[in-house]
């Protein structure tokens, strides 16, 4: 990691001097602060991890907009985001949305009021952005969804791909031998929900891909990401198609609702159910049985958001954009049809030989 010290002999200047770059006085000369700033930029130096240096200036005022009061994904990055601000000497105000309100007019509202320097979304809806972020004038991160294709030269983006996260979990549960998967979740309209509709088509890319037709008024419920959504979806998708084997649920929290309504309809999981969720919450390690799912990196979508932001309110910079990878983790909670057929074709075979 680069340090004040590494800056200061990599431009030749003392410690003292590059400080007060940092710091914004006025008693360096133009070249000096050309200079280093350079090198800065250059070296991806973080000058928001020296606490001597932050303690001294505390100018930062950081929001974070968090859409989902009962997501436990979200609340899971918050506690990384806020951890590592304060590895930093920052603290945050943070606001708290429903999953289907519009974060953007938040913001706007909250810079007039907070006039913050800094904003950070979890979660986001690109609708919104494309309306009416122009009114925003500092630096954002978006976190958990991709903003790259909104093209704003004070908009970051830190998230894992959702089409290829969706796409990992459906080709999983066809690698275990499941051609008849229900899907959970979310929704199919974009205004309600961009991170929903993006599994969703991930989900429907790989069965057609894999040749597996899905009828969706039959084998997709939409869903709010949270428990009691997440049961309710996944009642009602098996009543109408009892002959489903697999589940994808767009959410963890949506997984573990619908956990709750298999047992309720008197099947078991895995042996009559199989369900895969999304998004890695510690809550699915503790399932039982254990919940497979699509783990996202928390720790490192917050802090490339974190140093992201920090950085471009001292010093400007472009934007990113960065898709993080994600994990397939396999749990206790699909059952493998194919060892099923191959035993009974083994069986078989072993039959046949005592005839012999």
């Amino acid at each position: 990691m680069t340090t004040i010290k590494d800056i200061a002999k990599l431009t030749g200047y003392s410690i003292g001097t590059v400080s007060r770059v940092l710091n914004h006085h006025p008693d360096v000369s133009a070249h000096a602060k050309e200079v280093i700033e350079k090198a800065v930029a250059e070296t991806g130096f973080q000058p928001n991890t020296n606490a001597k240096m932050l303690k001294q200036t505390m100018m930062t005022d950081v929001t974070i907009i968090v859409k989902g009061t009962q997501n436990i994904f979200f609340e899971a990055i918050l506690e990384e985001i806020q951890k590592t601000l304060r590895e930093n000497g920052e603290e945050a105000s943070v606001s708290f949305l429903d999953e289907r309100a519009n974060e953007v007019e938040e913001a706007i509202h909250l810079c007039s009021v907070r006039k913050p320097k800094g904003i950070i979304f979890l979660g986001g809806n690109p609708e919104y952005f494309k309306e009416r972020f122009h009114e925003i004038t500092i630096p954002c991160v978006m976190t958990g969804a991709s903003a790259k294709e909104l093209g704003f030269d004070n908009l970051s983006s830190f998230s894992t791909d959702d089409v290829e996260g969706a796409k990992a979990a459906v080709e999983y549960l066809i690698m275990k031998g499941h051609q008849h998967i229900g899907i959970v979740g979310g929704s199919m309209d974009a205004r309600i929900g961009q991170i929903g509709v993006q599994r969703l088509y991930g989900a429907l890319e790989m069965l057609e891909m894999k040749g597996i037709d899905i009828d969706l008024n039959m084998q997709y419920e939409s869903s709010r990401f949270s428990l009691s959504s997440g049961y309710e979806a996944a009642k009602k998708l098996l009543e109408k198609d009892p002959a489903i084997t697999g589940i994808f649920a767009l959410g963890d929290m949506v997984a573990i609702g619908a956990m709750r309504a298999i047992y309720d309809s008197g099947k078991r999981i895995p042996d009559d159910i199989s369900l895969i969720g999304y998004d890695g919450i510690a809550h699915t390690r503790y399932t039982v049985p254990r919940l497979a799912t699509i783990q996202q990196d928390v720790a490192t979508l917050a802090r490339l958001s974190v140093e992201d932001l920090l950085m471009r309110m001292q010093y400007p910079r472009a934007t990113k954009h960065e898709s993080i990878p994600f994990k397939v983790l396999a749990g206790e909670s699909i059952k493998d049809l194919r060892n099923k057929k191959q035993k009974k074709v083994e069986k078989t075979v072993d039959f046949r030989k005592r005839l012999r």
